[in-house]
C-alpha cells in the first residue's frame, strides 16, 4: 500500500467515529426538541452535515485509491448512514490498516506468507 492510499484510509478512519457521535447526538437533540424546550437541532444538524460530507468525500477517495470491490465500498457507505455505524467502520478500517502495515513489513523483509 502506498502512502497516498494509507493517508486516504486514515482520513476516513479518523472522521468515522466523530461522524457516528454527531449522528447519535443529533438523534438525542431531536428527541429533546420534541419533549422539552431545548432545541440544539440546528447546530447539531450542521455539525453532523459537515462531518457526513467529509465522510463521503473521504470514502470516495479511499475507494478510488484502495481499489475496493463494490461490496466493500457499499459496506462502508451503508455504515455511514446507520446510527453508530461509523464506530464499526473505524474499527474495520483500523484492522485493514494494521494488516496492510504487517504485509508491507513482510514484503520489505522478504518474508513469504503461507
Amino acid at each position: 500500500m502506498d502512502l497516498k492510499t494509507a493517508s486516504a484510509l486514515r482520513r476516513l478512519r479518523l472522521v468515522s467515529a466523530p461522524e457516528a457521535v454527531s449522528f447519535l447526538l443529533l438523534l438525542v437533540c431531536s428527541v429533546l426538541k420534541r419533549t422539552t424546550d431545548f432545541n440544539a437541532v440546528p447546530v447539531m444538524g450542521m455539525v453532523h452535515g459537515v462531518l457526513f460530507v467529509l465522510y463521503v468525500l473521504f470514502w470516495a477517495d479511499a475507494w478510488n485509491r484502495a481499489k475496493w470491490p463494490l461490496r466493500t465500498a457499499a459496506l462502508y457507505f451503508v455504515l455511514s448512514v446507520l446510527p453508530a455505524g461509523g464506530f464499526f467502520a473505524e474499527r474495520r478500517l483500523r484492522r485493514e490498516a494494521e494488516d496492510a502495515v504487517i504485509a508491507s513489513r513482510a514484503r520489505r523483509e522478504g518474508v513469504v506468507s503461507a
